[in-house]
This record gives structure tokens, sequence and C-alpha cells, in this order.
């Protein structure tokens, strides 16, 4: 248990990042969940709007700090090629 006030104050500032990493770390997986849902199912037109809805949000993710670039590169391109696979 922290016991300086910066210590204490250190913990309440994680919490708050916490989160907020939490919740966009959690609408990420969604989104990447529905491209790779919509590609399962074969429909090529909901697949590529999930996509586009997507990639904002993966990038959101790298300007919060949440991902790494190469992760979120590497994401984009691999679902990218699933849905151009489709047709």
């Amino acid at each position: 248990m922290a016991n300086h006030k910066s210590a204490i104050k250190r913990n309440k500032q994680n919490e708050k990042k916490n989160e907020r990493n939490k919740h966009v770390r959690s609408t990420l997986r969604t989104f990447i969940k529905r491209v790779r849902e919509a590609a399962e199912l074969k429909d090529t037109a909901a697949a590529k709007e999930a996509l586009t809805a997507a990639i904002p949000v993966i990038d959101s993710a790298v300007t919060k700090g949440v991902i790494q670039r190469n992760t979120a590169s590497r994401n984009v391109s691999r679902l990218t090629k699933l849905v151009n696979t489709l047709g």
C-alpha cells in the first residue's frame, strides 16, 4: 500500500489510465471481431464496411498508446487481406 502522497497520486493516475485503456482495448477487439464475423459469413459488403469502421479505431488506439504501431499495422494488414480474399 502506498504511504507517500506522490505514490498515492500515482496509484490514482494508474487506475484512471487502466480504465481508459481497458475501454479502448475492448472497443478495438469488438471492431476487429465484427470484420472477422462478416468475413466468416462470406458477406463481402458487410466485411468492407466493418473494415472501414475498424481502421480508424485501430489507429486511434495507437495514438492513445494502448497498442504499438507495428501491432496496429499487422492487424490492419491481416484484416485487409482477409476482406480482399472474399472477392
